[in-house]
């Protein structure tokens, strides 16, 4: 007979576990010195026991692991798809393509590539419902799932307008489309937009189910999964209990139109804490943000390459970014282990507080008109920029530290002959419906300063 380990110790209780760190406090307060409030609103203790454990959540398993992505904007067709070819040879195992007009031939850029292995997510900056035929089609004859990431509200949200179409609508265009296609995945949910303005992980929750709840209100005949595409920050156990309560909330969400309905995640470290200036540390935030990622239970992870910000789309970068997810998987087997969070009493108790803070969120927006009405007013923006200039102050503060940025800086670092993009937020003055949702990052005015200075 099996004896347990620990049998022959007393349990402990949480109360007799807090007493004895309040006696180690030596007269400090417990509450002030241990425990600090998250942005969300989340107090966070020092330590969590099964009484945190309030129920199981549930969280849809994953048997196959995660699959690597590698994002290529497509311009050069040829070079695209010697991108592509490559990028699978050297590890990827699926890919992203982001198509900007319809003048790409969309059956030359896939004919070659292993349809029936390799993932695909085509990002359309534009809808047509003659091209997403040519994919489904395309799809049909491979045998394929492809993903065409089509998403008209957070095209409004990014840029101000919804996209030109020759029928009433977007949304008329996407009911053509969905009526047309069976093989392919049509809807996608742009979270990152929010999460890389400023927006908290409750914001970003919330908004993204309220997004992607005008979709579902909309579009009768929607049967195939709805990706979302996420961005992760720095909040290590925080990003991975964000993750797990997308998956809940979506089945609780998704059950009132289809309870077949799924969610797909495809995850991307978040631009917002990176930098230009010691950018090599870049690599290290995007590990701990891939490690959230993979934990968190991300279907497919797009690494961000460490210049990323400053270099134009290159081998090197995408080798290294790639190599990152490749160790962890294949010698850190992260990739062999389903849903490992489960029964941890801290990550279970931020699942659940975060999942029941955004559905409160949720429902308040639904109550109040619906995501978009809220857009067109301009509350979902304000209420972005209340959190995100929250942040900025804790950073220009120095509370909140970006190494080699705002804290250790090298002051011999010089960046002015290196940059090959512009790394801070563009000004493009055109008419728009609404005032669009501007992505920032928390380091833009030092380093404007400092590149100002060399």
């Amino acid at each position: 007979m099996k004896k347990s380990l620990f049998s022959e110790f007393n349990p402990i209780s949480s109360k007799q576990w807090k007493q004895k760190i309040q006696f180690e406090l030596k007269g400090e307060d417990y509450n002030d010195t241990l425990i600090w409030n998250s942005p969300e609103n989340i107090k966070v203790k020092p330590f969590y026991d099964k009484d945190d454990l309030q129920e199981n959540l549930p969280i849809n398993p994953k048997a196959n692991g995660f699959k690597i992505g590698q994002s290529i904007f497509v311009f050069d067709l040829k070079k695209s798809i010697e991108r592509a070819l490559e990028s699978i040879n050297r590890g990827a195992d699926s890919l992203i393509f982001t198509i900007e007009n319809e003048e790409i031939d969309i059956t030359k850029l896939l004919e070659k590539l292993p349809l029936e292995t390799c993932e695909i997510y085509i990002s359309l900056n534009f809808i047509s419902v003659e091209y997403v035929s040519k994919i489904e089609a395309i799809a049909k004859s491979k045998n394929a799932k492809i993903y065409c990431n089509l998403d008209p509200i957070g095209q409004l949200a990014k840029e101000g307008n919804w996209f030109k179409t020759p029928e009433k609508d977007n949304f008329e265009t996407l009911n053509l489309i969905s009526k047309q296609v069976s093989q392919s995945s049509i809807l996608s949910i742009n979270s990152s937009l929010y999460q890389n303005a400023g927006a908290n992980i409750v914001q970003e929750l919330a908004y993204s189910f309220a997004h992607a709840n005008e979709y579902l209100n909309r579009i009768s005949t929607i049967n195939q999964p709805i990706v979302f595409k996420i961005s992760v920050g720095t909040n290590y156990f925080f990003e991975i209990a964000k993750l797990r309560a997308y998956r809940i909330l979506f089945n609780s969400i998704a059950k009132e139109y289809n309870p077949n309905l799924e969610c797909h995640l495809l995850v991307t470290p978040t631009k917002r804490n990176k930098t230009i200036y010691d950018y090599n540390v870049n690599m290290l935030r995007t590990t701990t943000e891939c490690m959230s990622a993979i934990i968190g239970g991300a279907d497919t992870i797009t690494n961000l390459p460490y210049d990323a910000l400053y270099h134009k789309d290159n081998e090197f970068g995408d080798r290294i970014a790639r190599n990152q997810l490749l160790i962890l998987k294949n010698e850190s087997y992260f990739d062999k282990v389903n849903n490992p969070a489960d029964g941890t009493y801290y990550i279970e108790s931020l699942t659940h507080q975060l999942a029941e803070k955004a559905l409160i969120l949720f429902k308040n927006i639904e109550a109040n008109g619906g995501f978009l009405k809220q857009l067109d007013e301009g509350i979902i923006k304000r209420k972005i920029q209340e959190s995100a200039d929250k942040e900025q102050e804790l950073f220009d503060s120095g509370k909140d530290i970006l190494l080699g940025t705002n804290k250790y800086p090298n002051v011999e670092d010089k960046m002015k002959h290196d940059l090959e993009l512009f790394p801070f937020v563009k000004v493009n003055p055109r008419k728009t419906l609404i005032t669009p949702i501007i992505e920032k990052r928390l380091a833009e005015k030092i380093e404007q300063d400092r590149l100002g200075k060399e």
